[in-house]
């Protein structure tokens, strides 16, 4: 009997004591409250429906955009005696990349002297075929004559002129190999007191407007039916781990290459601080919706403790809930969610993990 007192009276004792931890931690959870500060350091989310998106990574490689690069030949023969541009260098149009000491202009020339000559001596002859048809010494048939050899040492001659102004020829046997557009020098392959050939086919320098750049992804097989034109795509290299570039899937090219089985896709960046350059590594993000909605809060107001996860419902600055929430997906800055919130409900976004180590410790 006296134990069996006993034992009742030890069971009051521990529910008292449990009542009573419970109430002094009820209370010190509504003694909390946000002091300005850490009102100041925390942002707060509206919590909302929307649409589920799904993302998939792929890996790439950065490209000049062919549309706006251009390659550069010699348009003659002749030892190089310059070169004025390097790799990585930023020329303008018009600028002179190199120069050359050819023979070939010189004959340039002297077919320009002699179209000069044939023009004078054709208008020549011409004024003597109108002065005599003038006095009927000659026939009508002899101006005609005249007037076709003019026309044609006429053309001739601008048909010389036309190639001094596209090749910007000037007087001597100096020829200068000149930037057609403005841009960086992404490749070079000549070298000071190198004899160029003219049946050579491989440009001298090509130059690319890298303004805009073109992000090409490699897409595996499984994988292709998941990526259409217009997708939304984030873009991270390896030089810029911070800097995140936005786009979209402008060109999907409809090939499978045979050695890797890949699809490839492009994504146009923009990039006028022109940090990114040709054949930097990156990763591509495709971002597609599911077409369904959920509860969705920003990833950094998600915690992870105990191994399982959180948000802190705020209410008002003394009334804040650690409450425990199901993951349906978590993106880099999308979180949705399948229990655990509601839609209008508050939740801190930013730097809650303050006060859940306040309120939890």
């Amino acid at each position: 009997m006296k134990n069996t007192v006993a034992k009742i009276l030890l069971l009051c004792i521990v529910i008292i004591l449990n009542s009573c931890k419970s109430k002094v931690l009820e209370e010190n959870a509504s003694a909390f409250s946000m002091s300005d500060t850490m009102m100041t350091k925390c942002k707060f989310y509206k919590v909302q429906t929307e649409d589920v998106n799904n993302e998939i990574r792929f890996f790439g490689k950065l490209e000049a955009d062919n549309n706006k690069t251009a390659q550069v030949f010699s348009a003659v023969s002749g030892v190089v005696t310059s070169i004025n541009a390097g790799l990585g260098d930023f020329v303008k149009q018009g600028d002179v990349l190199a120069t050359i000491q050819s023979s070939e202009v010189a004959e340039f020339q002297k077919q320009r002297l002699d179209a000069l000559n044939d023009v004078a001596i054709a208008e020549k002859n011409m004024q003597v075929a109108n002065d005599l048809f003038a006095g009927k010494l000659n026939s009508e048939k002899d101006v005609t004559a005249a007037q076709k050899e003019l026309e044609k040492a006429r053309a001739e001659l601008e048909r010389i002129n036309e190639v001094y102004s596209i090749y910007n020829i000037k007087n001597g046997s100096t020829f200068s190999i000149r930037a057609p557009m403005s841009g960086f020098v992404i490749a070079k392959k000549i070298n000071n007191n190198e004899l160029l050939l003219m049946s050579e086919n491989e440009p001298l320098f090509s130059i690319a407007n890298t303004n805009e750049i073109w992000a090409v992804a490699y897409v595996n097989e499984s994988n292709i039916s998941k990526i259409k034109e217009g997708y939304s795509v984030n873009v991270n290299t390896i030089a810029f781990p911070d800097t995140t570039y936005k786009g979209s899937i402008e060109k999907i090219y409809n090939t499978i290459d045979p050695v890797t089985k890949s699809m490839k896709f492009r994504v146009r960046i923009a990039n006028s601080d022109f940090q990114l350059k040709p054949d930097m590594n990156c990763t591509v993000s495709v971002h597609y919706s599911e077409h369904k909605k959920m509860i969705t809060v920003p990833s950094s107001a998600v915690i992870f403790d105990k191994s399982k996860y959180w948000v802190m419902v705020f209410k008002d600055r003394h009334n804040i809930e650690t409450r425990q929430v199901e993951l349906y997906r978590q993106l880099a800055d999308k979180t949705y969610l399948v229990s655990g919130l509601k839609e209008n409900e508050t939740v801190i976004s930013e730097n809650g993990m303050l006060i859940y180590d306040a309120l939890n410790d």
